[in-house]
């Protein structure tokens, strides 16, 4: 089920109305358990949204009914203003719009939000835009807003190659000290499936990294280094030959205060003709997204970097088929995942761990090292 702000529409009579479902078993009137959380406004007036997913696995669509949002903010960054009809929005991203309440103040709206990136098995979330001259009471009679086709991936990209780093904002180093490209491939291991990054597929020691890297702990954890580069014979379009993936749980150390580049590649899965959608988030830092791509990044690529507004980030999705060339500054000393948002992808593989500056890290907390080998030295 899709909520909004903790409440949803699964098996409640609206759903059931508005979408090709048949299923009515309490109202939406009335009751607390379907009933949503109305936005309440007043009419001529300028509010601020702020937007965030926190869906375990599916793309979003938001749109409220005869309303354009202006977005002004994205992961806590500001960004150029544009205005929208509707917006995408993957999981672990926000963003804030402007909305002005300037339609008829004798009438509620539908507020819709749909999902994208995948075939829809869902209902579409909805909850209500109400004027303070109308009660929340009154259900609009018109149908609400339809999120775009599921896969019309168009859409997506037009939304998001219109976000741009608001005039005067910090910008990139023009150069970078190293790249790191991640090709993101749909694998097999030992039957089960699995996601790897350069064929490997993540898996996380029990032991916290922080702890096992400041105390040397080197039995802790795969010591082996993950590689920076894939194969340049990889065919992205097509299943891959051999489907067999390794795991590892291996770190990238990264010289601290230098500047990194990378290129995440997304490749065919493991059905013909499918590639995912896959939103990248990463911790401890905000990265600038440089650019977007079709097909596999190659040499002169980089010509097309956006190195003059490019919007800065924590969360950046990567297209089916395509690249999204990041750069972020290894400037805060710890231990920090990047990984795909959608929960079951981290859990089946698809991720990766840096590491910058550890020895600058300060006391660690005792409630950080009372797992796997640091809570039995420290004990």
């Amino acid at each position: 089920s899709l909520l909004i702000n903790g409440r949803g529409q699964y098996n409640c009579s609206l759903a059931a109305k508005f979408s090709n479902s048949s299923i009515s078993q309490c109202k939406f009137e009335g009751n607390e358990k379907c009933a949503p959380q109305v936005l309440k406004v007043r009419p001529n007036k300028t509010y601020r949204l702020r937007i965030a997913s926190t869906t375990a696995l599916a793309s979003l669509n938001l749109a409220i009914e005869g309303h354009n949002m202006v977005v002004v903010e994205a992961d806590g960054n500001h960004v150029q203003p544009f205005a929208v009809n509707d917006l995408d929005i993957y999981s672990g991203e926000s963003y804030s719009v402007l909305l002005k309440t300037d339609q008829n103040p004798y009438k509620n709206y539908w507020v819709s939000i749909g999902v994208r990136g995948r075939d829809p098995k869902t209902n579409q979330a909805l909850t209500l835009l109400s004027y303070s001259a109308t009660p929340a009471s009154k259900l609009p009679t018109t149908q609400p807003p339809v999120t775009p086709r599921w896969d019309d991936y168009n859409h997506s990209k037009a939304f998001t190659k219109s976000i741009y780093a608001l005039m005067g904002s910090p910008q990139p180093p023009k150069t970078y000290d190293r790249r790191i490209i991640l090709l993101n491939t749909q694998n097999r291991l030992n039957g089960f499936v699995k996601w790897a990054i350069n064929n490997v597929s993540l898996v996380l020691p029990s032991t916290p990294y922080l702890g096992s890297i400041k105390f040397g702990l080197n039995n802790a954890f795969d010591q082996k280094t993950p590689p920076d580069n894939y194969d340049s014979s990889y065919d992205i379009m097509k299943p891959a030959p051999n489907q067999n993936t390794t795991q590892g749980g291996g770190v990238y150390s990264i010289t601290l205060n230098t500047t990194v580049d990378v290129i995440l590649q997304n490749a065919n899965a493991l059905a013909k003709d499918v590639s995912e959608i896959h939103p990248w988030h990463l911790h401890g830092h905000d990265f600038w997204v440089l650019g977007y791509g079709e097909g596999k990044f190659k040499d002169g690529d980089e010509k097309t970097f956006n190195l003059k507004n490019p919007p800065l980030r924590n969360t950046a999705v990567i297209f089916p088929f395509g690249w999204t060339a990041l750069r972020f500054v290894a400037d805060n000393p710890g231990v920090w995942a990047f990984h795909c948002h959608i929960e079951p992808h981290l859990h089946m593989g698809m991720g990766v761990i840096f590491a910058q500056g550890v020895h600058r890290a300060g006391q660690i907390p005792k409630e950080a090292l009372a797992c796997g080998l640091t809570g039995n030295k420290q004990n």
